[in-house]
């Protein structure tokens, strides 16, 4: 019992000491969307992902643009990406994605964007714990966290790979329906052409009779 008091307070620090946003946006043709992410002190980790779901070829534009106007990431026509980088300057961090190439074609883009200082806590000692147990303790909240990480990073992966056949079936289905009903109708059309020729023959015939 005693050990899982450092434990509790430790995953509370790290969960205060990271903030992540996770959205999902509905591109629009032709259109460049920008979000901000506030960093408050100099060496912060940002870790950027994005993948896009649906729409088009599952490609985008993005670029990544610090304080002073630096591009520190840039990219075009990527389907997903999955990044981490230091923040070198304090302030406003701007994830933009662009959809410019596209025409018609809307892209759903979902991202995350999280900023974590590298910053560690120190375990609170209590009598009769000594310093390789808590040192144990806290070497084994760190490869918890890094599992969890690599699940959440799979997690992401199957669920755009299950969006993506998603959306293709989808578009394969509205393909042959479509198609059908071009067939129909060019059935119906030939249908009804052979008819006017035949009857047209016919009276043809019947007019040189007489």
């Amino acid at each position: 019992m005693r050990l899982l008091l450092p434990a509790y307070g430790l995953l509370a620090y790290f969960a205060s000491a990271a903030t992540a946003t996770a959205l999902t946006y509905k591109l629009t043709p032709n259109e460049k969307a920008c979000f901000f992410a506030s960093v408050d002190q100099k060496g912060a980790k940002v870790a950027f992902y994005f993948a896009v779901q649906s729409g088009g070829s599952f490609d985008v534009d993005y670029s990544v643009v610090g304080p002073n106007d630096k591009v520190i990431l840039d990219g075009s026509k990527e389907r997903q990406g999955d990044f981490v980088f230091t923040a070198n300057e304090v302030g406003e961090y701007r994830f933009c994605f662009n959809n410019e190439m596209s025409t018609f074609a809307d892209k759903m883009v979902d991202f995350e964007v999280a900023v974590e200082n590298e910053q560690h806590a120190q375990l609170p000692s209590r009598q009769g714990t000594s310093p390789e147990q808590t040192s144990a303790l806290e070497e084994s909240i760190f490869k918890l966290s890094g599992q969890l990480s690599t699940i959440t990073r799979n997690q992401k992966y199957f669920r755009t790979r299950e969006n993506r056949n998603f959306s293709t079936v989808r578009s394969t289905e509205r393909r042959i329906f479509n198609f059908s009903i071009v067939e129909g109708l060019m059935m119906v059309t030939m249908a009804c052409l052979q008819v006017f020729i035949v009857r047209f023959f016919f009276q043809g015939a019947r007019k040189g009779y007489v």
